[in-house]
């Protein structure tokens, strides 16, 4: 990987005895980016007790043959050969792949995806507990020039992404949005169409800035659309994507070894206003790596978010780093 997993690690490790779960991460092969299990496991060997993870769809290593909707299947068989070496034990400690967020195409006739979910349920059956479908929408569609699957637009909306998601429950998964934080009032009526569905923010929402807009002005905006979205229970919150260009912090494009006060300085008041609205019972930590590592070591990062963390009482934190996590995504550590 040639970007910044590997700044950073002379930290001394910030609260070293509360035990992680990253609930959220990929593992890839592209262009300037090679991340996979020898990089993860030396990002998570590196201080923090990383006990558990959750790996998150990118659409790699999907089939290169047989039915277009059943190809995704390939990442899922993937993820849960990976999830089985982490339950060994041969790797370490880290039961990394517990939990599995496969990609699905949710606008995709019913009976098709129907036949989706039951394969990949087949696929990691110990381990499948939700899907995605990356929905952001903006504007500004340059932003989406670094994605391998830009995301198309309106989906959010779309009847029979609607329609769809309510297969979800039944089947005991849940659903990670994806989402920029103007979509959130589209996210609460999902919400609110289905009740029994477990929804998880995925990255704060990201509060994106479009240019000339005021700071200030939108951290307000996405501050109240994040509180009301947390009215609704069955919705939880990711706390990370904070080293996405998204944000508008300029860490990804700054050369130096950006230490955790700098980045906890910034991140601050977002992972502060989240957990005020959600509370602790109804937020994880996530790394969002190697996406993140645009902007920011692995080690300073989880030193960064136990800083933004440091006027929770003992319990707070256990939930916010373990707890929550290892209830939504079912996960022993």
């Amino acid at each position: 990987m040639t970007e910044k997993h590997l700044h950073g690690r002379e930290e001394p490790i910030v609260d070293p005895g509360i035990p992680l779960i990253d609930t959220h991460h990929h593992l890839y092969i592209r262009p300037n980016v090679h991340y996979m299990l020898p990089e993860f496991l030396a990002d998570v060997g590196a201080g923090h007790d990383i006990r558990a993870s959750v790996y998150l769809e990118t659409r790699f290593m999907s089939r290169s043959s047989g039915p277009d909707h059943l190809r995704p299947i390939g990442e899922i068989e993937f993820a849960n050969g990976l999830g089985a070496m982490g339950a060994s034990g041969f790797f370490g400690p880290c039961r990394f792949a517990a939990a599995i967020v496969a990609h699905a195409d949710l606008t995709q006739p019913t009976a098709q995806l129907e036949d989706y979910l039951d394969h990949a349920r087949r696929a990691a059956p110990d381990r499948l507990r939700g899907v995605r479908q990356i929905t952001m929408d903006s504007p500004e569609l340059s932003i989406f020039a670094h994605l391998a699957h830009p995301p198309r637009q309106g989906l959010l909306n779309d009847p029979m992404f609607r329609r769809n998601l309510r297969l979800l429950a039944p089947r005991g998964l849940g659903f990670d949005a994806a989402i920029f934080y103007r979509q959130m009032p589209d996210l609460m009526t999902l919400a609110d169409e289905n009740p029994e569905t477990t929804i998880i923010l995925n990255h704060l929402g990201f509060a994106l800035r479009l240019k000339g807009e005021d700071p200030a002005e939108v951290f307000a905006a996405w501050g109240r659309n994040l509180r009301d979205l947390a009215r609704r229970p069955n919705v939880m919150c990711k706390i990370g994507g904070l080293g996405s260009a998204y944000w508008g912090f300029g860490f990804h494009e700054d050369d130096r070894v950006i230490p955790s006060t700098e980045l906890a300085a910034a991140w601050r008041p977002y992972v502060e206003t989240a957990v005020e609205a959600f509370g602790a019972d109804r937020c994880m930590l996530e790394s969002n790596y190697p996406p993140d590592g645009r902007s920011c070591g692995y080690v300073p990062m989880w030193n960064a978010f136990k800083l933004c963390l440091a006027g929770a009482s003992a319990e707070e934190k256990a939930a916010i780093c373990h707890g929550t996590a290892a209830r939504v995504y079912r996960i022993t550590i």
